[in-house]
């Protein structure tokens, strides 16, 4: 009888003895990894401050910096201070938010892309408000976010690419999905806080007028004219000109309860998964199609694809992101450290470089937040040796020419603060963030619903 006993305690006794190995596990790899990114953290900031202080990005080989304008808009600094303070780098904070608010202005005579300013700039301000909690932070939210609002004075509603931001002039007519449907969050959060509705009514539109366009299939192409409302590439994937498009009709509905944005973002990754999702024997991707038709028109995937798995589990959608997350680890691992493109039918890269970006860390960090899977956290030990490995410098942190030879090229954007190294971070300690109060914008800013 203790024989039979035994027998029937066993399968339970080793599934409690697994369970116990991977939460010492977990424990073991949180406790070695968090203390170290926020220590590489600290190695690039520290460049910056050493050779690029008061501009917009350093630049990790030739120890200068670079400014996406005549003047600079403390990219870096904006982009990195929510970082910051959810690593508790109180020094490095209180350093960053000084010279933002003392120096950063944007009364000048400059051009800037619509798109890039609100994720990073207006995202980053508007994060810093809610976290810090100076008014400054506001003020400067509004004044960007009215300089911005001329965009949107397009025949569609759509908005234009470029905007001046002393003269409110506009131009760049043919744009993508992208840049007109990832300004919800921001332009929301603003109005949220401000009780002015002529943000979050401006971007809305934007986005429904880009949802009202798409084909019968229910997909949308890559280039669009906000004049005419007219097509030009008619590509549908996932990838850069259209990715956060999908990502914000989830997000907007997550943070605002939108329920058109709900309604916006079913149709569509039912229309994605059924036409753009691709098994061939290399795994599971998401490839090229005609918006049109459907037909398939090129197996290419990227790093910039790689936040679709994070995507897929926020959503509720653990079998697709977990095989589509498993193909992305193997597009890093094939070379050491993943390219800008793959084409994925026969595994050849065709566009080499690598520039620092978070998808695939984001992504993990989705998937072991809504799973607990340990595996996640051993990827992203694979992802943050590599990037240890092939892209430190002695001043930061340098992206990749090529992930084959490794040949660095002397670019560290701001994202790699603002996003790489927080996804890394937070995939080490998910309780620093409550997913059912905080929304991330894609430029990786924090929002909170506070409304």
């Amino acid at each position: 009888m203790k024989s039979n006993r035994l027998r029937l305690l066993l399968p339970v006794l080793l599934m409690y003895a697994v369970s116990g190995c991977q939460k010492q596990q977990t424990q073991v790899v949180t406790s070695e990894l968090a203390p170290q990114i926020k220590n590489e953290f600290l190695h690039a900031w520290q460049g910056y401050k050493t050779h690029a202080w008061g501009h917009d990005e350093l630049k990790p080989l030739s120890k200068g910096h670079r400014d996406w304008h005549s003047v600079p808009l403390l990219m870096t600094p904006v982009d990195a201070f929510d970082t910051m303070l959810l690593m508790g780098l109180k020094t490095e904070a209180e350093e960053a938010r000084e010279l933002i608010l003392n120096q950063l202005s944007f009364d000048h005579d400059i051009t800037v892309k619509n798109f890039e300013i609100t994720i990073r700039m207006l995202g980053g301000l508007l994060s810093a408000y809610q976290l810090d909690g100076d008014e400054r932070f506001l003020r400067l939210a509004i004044d960007l976010g009215q300089r911005l609002l001329p965009v949107f004075n397009s025949p569609t509603g759509m908005p234009y690419t470029f905007v001046n931001l002393k003269t409110g002039a506009v131009s760049g007519a043919v744009t993508n999905p992208a840049e007109i449907g990832t300004l919800l969050l921001e332009f929301g959060t603003l109005s949220k806080l401000t009780e002015n509705p002529a943000y979050y009514t401006a971007a809305k539109k934007a986005l429904v007028e880009l949802y009202n366009r798409r084909s019968p299939l229910g997909l949308v192409g890559t280039t669009i004219n906000v004049d005419t409302g007219q097509w030009g590439d008619p590509s549908s994937h996932i990838s850069g000109m259209i990715d956060s498009y999908y990502e914000y009709l989830f997000k907007a509905w997550k943070l605002f309860d939108d329920a058109e944005c709900k309604t916006m973002w079913e149709t569509s990754i039912a229309a994605v998964n059924q036409y753009v999702a691709d098994e061939v024997d290399s795994g599971f991707w998401y490839g090229r199609v005609d918006m049109n038709t459907g037909a398939r028109t090129g197996r290419y995937f990227g790093s910039l694809d790689a936040f679709f798995p994070g995507l897929l589990i926020y959503a509720g959608d653990r079998p697709r992101a977990e095989k589509l997350q498993a193909s992305c680890h193997k597009m890093w691992t094939l070379h050491g450290i993943e390219p800008e493109m793959l084409d994925y039918s026969s595994m050849k890269v065709t566009a080499a470089n690598y520039e620092l970006r978070p998808e695939i860390i984001e992504s993990a960090f989705y998937l072991y937040t809504f799973t607990k899977d340990p595996k996640y956290l051993e990827m992203g030990r694979t992802f943050f040796e590599s990037l240890r490995q092939y892209c430190r410098t002695d001043a930061g942190y340098a992206a990749l020419n090529s992930v084959i030879s490794k040949e660095k090229k002397d670019s560290m954007e701001s994202f790699f603060l603002a996003e790489t190294m927080k996804y890394l971070y937070l995939l080490y300690t998910p309780e620093t963030v409550d997913l059912q109060k905080v929304v991330f914008n894609t430029e990786a800013h924090p929002l909170q619903r506070t409304w």
